[in-house]
């Protein structure tokens, strides 16, 4: 006998459902993730036990790297316009709107305020090459990062001070910083660290 041969039937499926979740998982993730905003030196911290998380906004951040310069940031476009015009004052130096603007698009920096103006004037692609991370000076002989941080303080009373230092950092430079924020009686703060494992939550 002749086999009979049944008739394929060509399946549609339809996408617009599948289309439409794609589409809100993709608006749910953009609109509840949480940018890394870009820093000026990449630190690489100690490992610590500790869960205590430090906020995302109201956050003044110091940070020093492996060769023990210093670096300062503080979130807010406004109050970085305000920080500014506070150090200007401060140091005798006058900043013009267009500085001011250009400044309040920077996370964080690492030049004397004296070089401020010609840091400000390079172009935003050119800010981050190696020769322009000078650091803060941070001596007893002139320490900027003091006047910052208080500066800092007056803008943004309510913002938390956070310390980010590379594990390769000497003590006498984070010593430094800490003794720093003692004189201007900021005495408390974190120290941004990687979590480990905590050996007494390991269960045998």
């Amino acid at each position: 006998m002749p086999k009979v041969k049944i008739k394929r039937q060509n399946i549609a499926l339809d996408m617009a459902p599948m289309c439409d979740m794609a589409f809100l998982l993709l608006t749910f993730f953009i609109l509840t993730s949480n940018f890394i905003q870009k820093q000026v030196v990449q630190v690489s911290t100690p490992s610590s036990i500790s869960e205590i998380k430090i906020p995302e906004t109201n956050v003044i951040l110091i940070l020093v790297d492996k060769k023990g310069k210093v670096y300062f940031g503080l979130d807010g476009q406004e109050k970085r316009k305000e920080l500014l015009s506070k150090m200007g004052e401060t140091y005798k130096i006058n900043f013009t709107p267009t500085e001011l603007k250009e400044f309040s698009n920077i996370n964080n920096f690492g030049v004397p305020i004296t070089m401020m103006k010609q840091f400000l004037a390079i172009p935003e692609e050119d800010r981050d090459r190696k020769e322009n991370a000078i650091g803060i000076p941070s001596d007893s002989i002139n320490n900027q990062i003091k006047e910052w941080v208080k500066a800092a303080r007056e803008v943004n009373p309510d913002a938390r001070i956070a310390i980010k230092a590379d594990q390769g950092c000497g003590y006498p430079t984070i010593k430094r910083v800490m003794n720093t924020l003692r004189d201007i009686n900021e005495n408390r703060y974190n120290l941004i660290t990687s979590l480990e494992e905590n050996p007494e939550k390991v269960k045998l």
